[in-house]
């Protein structure tokens, strides 16, 4: 259940403040619904408006990134545990403390090229029309992620 909630909100983090636009600007009683009880699968279905196929496909997706979603977000806090060992020290190794940020830089570069391709065939699952929407609302908040903690609905961000 972990891991689904996660990759819901992996979906919902990455396009939540531009869905909340999109609902508000269409009306939608279904899409209200979805976005009230924090449904990021149930907002997708409805804001999308995707056949019962292409919704399964989707969850399927979903279901199957979660686990390398986990992996990354396990990478990233390590990493960053890491770094902020190093900096906290006695003595901080400048040198330690720059290859230490490289690699949470490096993490995180993997980490939100995973999800754009995840997204991508995501996207490749609906409609024409409904794919280039929703790529035009997702993709360009991934590049606002923040690697902090676990994802949030609520927020327009996603955090490790």
């Amino acid at each position: 259940m972990k891991r689904f909630a996660l990759t819901l909100a992996i979906v919902a983090a990455a396009a939540a403040a531009t869905g909340i636009v999109a609902f508000r600007a269409s009306g939608d009683p279904a899409v209200r619904a979805a976005l009230d009880k924090h449904d990021a699968m149930a907002w997708l279905r409805s804001d999308f408006q995707l056949r019962d196929a292409q919704f399964a496909a989707i969850k399927k997706l979903h279901d199957a990134y979660s686990v390398e979603c986990e992996a990354h977000c396990n990478a990233i806090q390590e990493a960053m545990l890491a770094r902020g060992a190093l900096k906290t020290a006695a003595r901080p190794d400048a040198a330690a403390v720059a290859a230490a940020d490289r690699k949470v830089e490096e993490l995180r570069l993997v980490c939100e090229s995973a999800i754009a391709a995840h997204v991508r065939r995501c996207a490749a699952e609906m409609s024409p029309e409904a794919g280039r929407r929703y790529l035009a609302l997702v993709l360009p908040k991934i590049k606002d992620f923040d690697h902090t903690a676990a994802p949030d609905l609520g927020l327009n961000r996603h955090k490790h």
